[in-house]
């Protein structure tokens, strides 16, 4: 590995964090933070190019930082597509797994997330594209089995060129395993109804947040703002209608008990939900997408039963979706298939950190033009 004199750290504060990294980071500026880390801008001196830094938050807090942390590191490493963001490198400032306390994830440098997007005037061209990089994104992830769990606007991130990327792995999940998600885990807006009842889910969990994502770009306000888990259902179903008893049998007694006790609600026609009026204007007769397009995908993506709702495949096929249609990017080679057998084996804390720590090795080792000597401890 290069020598850490080739490659000397600095260090930059930004309130209570700091940032240790190389010295080919400069011009290093905060713009943004949040549970998972924060994150900075700054001008890659050896690529010559903008780059973002984000610097996990506490990762070895506990076993479950811990494990999103490692689940994002590996997902990054794996994922190949234009639409999901991936790693440009990633390090620690620290040179052995005893003092092994920081990671920093080296990403593209985006302009703008998707909540500054969202309130601009965006005719049918750009909010069609938009959500058809989405979809080509979450797709590549599917392939893989990945289910992203956390889709969101602030977890959507585009250049000014209109080109989009999905980010944030901490909450991904491989398809096809026994397991349940706890209601508390995706940002509440967002979530589905099969989430937020506690029902196992498929990939197409996803696609309900699209569907909160493109109605909230249409309305310019959220859909389904609960307060809570229970407050989230009761505003689902006052606007799409409370779900038939095919639906209720497949929730768990209590949850049963629970929601058919609700008030009944018909639910609210679309047409009067998202009336002409809120989209875009159609600027002219040749304008090949069109109002009607867009409310028909919002009704096939925002269906309370995941047996009935749209798939992502089925979605880009769709007129409002498909007049972008490029082979290569909907169906870009798949990532590896990823190995969740580690994340289903308990692990503590000092075990994630030793993985985490060799993952890191690996990927220094692969990109060693400016590694620091790191080294597992005798």
């Amino acid at each position: 590995m290069a020598s850490r004199l080739a490659n000397q750290l600095y260090t930059e504060e930004f309130g209570a964090t700091k940032f240790t990294i190389p010295r080919r980071y400069q011009s290093l500026k905060a713009i943004g933070s949040g549970a998972q880390g924060i994150v900075c801008a700054a001008w890659d001196t050896v690529t010559g190019q903008h780059v973002a830094i984000k610097k996990l938050s506490r990762p070895f807090q506990n076993d479950t930082h811990a494990k999103r942390a490692y689940r994002e590191i590996k997902l990054m490493k794996m994922v190949n597509h234009k639409n999901v963001i991936g790693l440009l490198n990633a390090f620690t400032p620290q040179t052995s797994l005893s003092e092994f306390s920081d990671v920093y994830l080296i990403m593209e440098f985006m302009d703008a997330s998707l909540c500054q997007v969202i309130q601009m005037d965006l005719g049918h061209e750009r909010m069609s594209y938009l959500l058809y990089q989405m979809l080509c994104g979450i797709k590549h992830l599917h392939l893989a089995g990945i289910i992203h769990r956390d889709l969101k606007p602030s977890n959507i991130v585009v250049k000014s060129d209109c080109t989009l990327k999905i980010l944030d792995f901490g909450l991904a999940r491989t398809a096809g395993t026994n397991f349940m998600m706890t209601p508390y885990v995706v940002t509440r807006y967002y979530r589905a109804p099969e989430v937020i009842l506690s029902m196992s889910y498929k990939e197409n969990v996803d696609l309900w947040s699209v569907g909160c994502i493109m109605g909230e770009m249409i309305r310019g306000s959220y859909l389904f703002p609960g307060t809570d888990h229970i407050d989230q259902w009761n505003k689902i179903i006052e606007i799409l209608g409370t779900p038939n008893a095919e639906f209720m049998k497949r929730l768990q007694p209590s949850v049963r008990n629970y929601v058919e006790n609700r008030p009944k609600y018909p639910g609210c026609d679309f047409e009067k939900l998202f009336p002409d009026g809120l989209f875009p204007s159609e600027s002219s007769e040749q304008c090949r997408i069109k109002a009607s397009q867009a409310r028909d995908l919002l009704r096939k993506m925002l269906v309370v039963d995941p047996e009935k709702r749209i798939s992502v495949d089925e979605a880009l096929l769709h007129p409002y979706i498909s007049v972008w249609y490029e082979d290569s990017e909907v169906n870009a080679p798949a990532p590896a298939p990823y190995d969740h057998s580690v994340e289903d084996r308990e692990h503590t804390v000092d075990q994630w950190k030793d993985l985490i720590f060799k993952e890191l090795i690996e990927y220094e080792t692969a990109n060693s033009n400016y590694a620091p000597d790191i080294h597992q401890d005798e």
